[in-house]
């Protein structure tokens, strides 16, 4: 939902932005490095030092378990995405996931399922778009929230307002956890973001070609075609 909202109120402004290296994938690109150069100061000042504090004061156990229950209350709604793409068996056993995990798992503070031998999956709406046929369309850099597209950016409100602690009444409560999400999630990034660092002369372009890369990968599995044959080959069918 934030995703979207975002892209509805810079509409205005997307006609006039153009490319600044003909990549037909970022026609915005003008605007998208202005706005990745804001995220990364945020990040630079604000998110990276928060969540390297988290990494390094907070022990790997309890990081360790905070990571499972946001992975579990994530797996009802990867499980219908799952569903949405065909992939039955996988949509099943994410809801057997987070039973087990729920139950056994103390509320998802332990993946008792992966033990048990389910497999953790990565499903979103966006995905779902993807394997539905759906284009990315252009590249997009939003404030705060980083690399999308279209498609994805609307995928990404869809997984706003089914997400579990959007029902949260409390706002205290529901922002708190979202909070604590956003960091966990980024501690996880910092030897990828110091890699990122390390390797690229120019980070931007270095990011929307992973970025693009790894949604190609997760819209097909992890078996995408050839980029000539991405326009001809439906997700889920044979190559």
């Amino acid at each position: 939902m934030v995703r979207w909202l975002i892209l509805v109120a810079l509409a205005p402004f997307l006609g006039g932005c153009a490319t600044t290296n003909g990549d037909p994938r970022d026609p915005l690109e003008g605007m998208n490095r202005g706005i990745y150069a804001f995220n990364d100061k945020v990040d630079t000042w604000a998110l990276r030092p928060v969540s390297r504090a988290y990494h390094d004061y907070i022990h790997s156990e309890i990081r360790d378990r905070v990571r499972n229950f946001f992975g579990n209350i994530a797996d009802p709604m990867i499980g219908v995405n799952n569903m949405l793409q065909g992939k039955f068996e996988e949509g099943f056993f994410d809801w057997v996931r987070f039973g087990f995990n729920s139950t056994f798992g103390l509320f998802g503070l332990h993946d008792v399922a992966s033990d048990m031998g389910y497999e953790k999956h990565n499903e979103d709406w966006g995905q779902t778009f993807g394997r539905w046929g759906a284009g990315t369309g252009p590249y997009v850099v939003l404030p705060l929230l980083g690399s999308s597209s279209v498609r994805d950016g609307i995928g990404t409100g869809l997984d706003y307002l089914t997400d579990p602690m959007g029902g949260l009444r409390r706002a205290e409560l529901r922002w708190g956890l979202w909070g604590v999400r956003i960091i966990q999630v980024r501690s996880d990034l910092l030897d990828v973001s110091q890699l990122l660092e390390d390797a690229s002369l120019d980070k931007y372009v270095f990011q929307r070609d992973a970025y693009f890369q790894r949604r190609r990968s997760l819209v097909y599995d992890g078996r995408p075609p050839r980029e000539r044959d991405i326009d001809t080959i439906p997700p889920g069918q044979p190559k």
